[in-house]
């Protein structure tokens, strides 16, 4: 049962998605009010965290069992001795998944309030601390050492430094405070360490704050199988096209034993900076990142020498990764998106953007995987659609490992192509309810099949380039 509000969204953007979930391939399948059952249990599902944290570990630094056996014993000091199972997934063997408790519905809410925005909400309900800068609002006599509750501001409509709000908020637990309402909210912008340790969240995961940094990277689960599905392989030259912050970038240079090159690229110089302290905490020696815009990245001058920056020579990489700017709106949890339908459907030419420069930087024989962390047929299935009508010299492959479900009717592919998709869909399983006794009595297959289904909305596509760009079709 949803213990949150289904997903606030404009309107628009609603009636949008609704339109691709419902569309005439689907309805004349399933029936129309099946479809829209579907559709509402899908926004129920998008508010609510996953069942389960998922880890990658770092292979290039350290053993799969040897990262198990040391969270195993960090879980007993966060939890005071409570057993939590980490499991190793049988398919992607560097990555462990860890079981969440919740939502639990015992929780004594206290006098002193906090409110945080509703990003620092979201992230507390997936096992983080409040950090100072998410806080919009505290109770006037909060002092540091109080136990306050904690609520998120799912709409933004709290003022900050406000003493009470009395607006939409959800309740995310309680904590303690480590600092004042006076201190919080003095003005002081180097303010910026834990403002409130959660003690009984709501749903209870591990906290992952300075936990094992250069062994672990904390991804979401499809994120991990998009880079076993492109397959790196040690000694070859391997383009990441939006790769901030970095974790698929690092699973490439690991996956490669950090033999070869891989090129990680991103538009905002921050983002980049993150990518390139990854790789020195991860000891990863393969990885060049660059500032610069994926959809310029290849070269047109061939008498200038850019010397391994981009831009790139024509066919010059063996696998590309397009994990595509996009809407977003596979993200879990998530109760609240404000964004404009103009702005959702802006992405689709971004993405064909950069899959043109991407399918023309790709060696023939060469590998393309796209991906986004959104649930749209425009920005997912009808790009494949799309990709296979302008690039002749592109076929779609099946892909390993195959953990998400078919792609999605609409889009005018054959049920054989979207066979060949993965689709994570957030409402596969019904909402959990885990309860410490119900986490002991399970069968670890039980929770790894549920890990598969219970994630975020993710898309998976996977291209081989059969044929040189510049060659002509001879059926045309």
């Amino acid at each position: 049962m949803p213990v949150f509000p289904k997903i606030s969204l404009t309107p628009e953007v609603e009636n949008y998605l609704k339109e691709g979930f419902m569309n005439k391939e689907v309805v004349s399948v399933s029936g129309k009010e099946a479809a829209e059952r579907k559709f509402e249990t899908l926004l129920n599902h998008l508010s609510h965290p996953p069942s389960f944290t998922t880890v990658r570990v770092n292979t290039h630094l350290a053993s799969v069992q040897h990262v198990k056996t040391l969270l195993l014993a960090e879980f007993q000091k966060q939890f005071n001795g409570l057993s939590v199972p980490v499991l190793q997934h049988p398919d992607l063997q560097d990555v462990l998944l860890i079981p969440v408790v919740g939502p639990r519905k015992n929780i004594k809410k206290q006098q002193c309030e906090a409110v945080v925005g509703a990003q620092c909400g979201n992230a507390v309900l997936r096992g983080a601390h409040v950090y100072v800068p998410g806080i919009v609002s505290a109770s006037s006599f909060m002092k540091a050492g109080d136990v306050v509750s904690v609520y998120s501001d799912i709409k933004g409509k709290c003022k900050k430094g406000a003493r009470a709000f009395d607006g939409t908020k959800v309740f995310l637990g309680n904590g303690i405070s480590a600092l004042s309402r006076k201190e919080i909210f003095s003005g002081l912008s180097e303010l910026k360490g834990i403002g409130i340790r959660m003690t009984e969240p709501i749903y209870l995961s591990p906290s992952f704050d300075n936990v094992l940094p250069s062994y672990l990277f904390l991804q979401n689960l499809p994120s991990a199988v998009v880079t076993h599905v492109l397959n790196p392989q040690p000694g070859e030259k391997i383009l990441d096209m939006c790769a901030a912050p970095g974790g698929k970038t690092t699973h490439i240079a690991a996956l490669m034993h950090d033999q070869g090159e891989v090129i990680a690229l991103d538009k905002i110089s921050n983002k980049v900076e993150k990518i390139k302290q990854n790789a020195l905490l991860l000891g990863l020696n393969s990885i060049k990142a660059f500032c610069f815009d994926g959809t310029k990245a290849l070269k047109l001058d061939m008498i200038e020498d850019t010397e391994g920056a981009p831009p790139f020579s024509p066919e010059s990489f063996d696998r590309i990764l397009l994990d595509a700017p996009c809407s977003g709106m596979g993200q879990r949890p998530n109760m609240s998106c404000t964004w404009t339908l103009r702005e959702v459907m802006s992405y689709q030419p971004l993405q064909r953007k950069l899959f043109t420069v991407a399918v023309q930087l790709l060696k023939p024989g060469g590998v393309l995987v796209y991906s986004t962390c959104t649930i749209t047929l425009a920005e997912n299935e009808e790009q494949v659609a799309w990709a296979l009508s302008t690039f002749p010299c592109l076929q779609l492959q099946p892909q390993e490992p195959q953990i998400g479900g078919e792609g999605m009717m609409g889009a005018g592919l054959s049920l054989e192509q979207r066979r060949q998709l993965q689709r994570f869909n957030p409402s596969a399983v019904p909402l959990q309810d885990p309860d410490r006794d119900s986490l002991r009595d399970a069968r670890a297959e039980d929770m790894i099949q549920l890990a598969n289904k219970d994630c975020i909305g993710f898309f998976i596509a996977k291209f081989l380039k059969w044929k040189s760009t510049s060659e002509k079709d001879p059926q045309k």
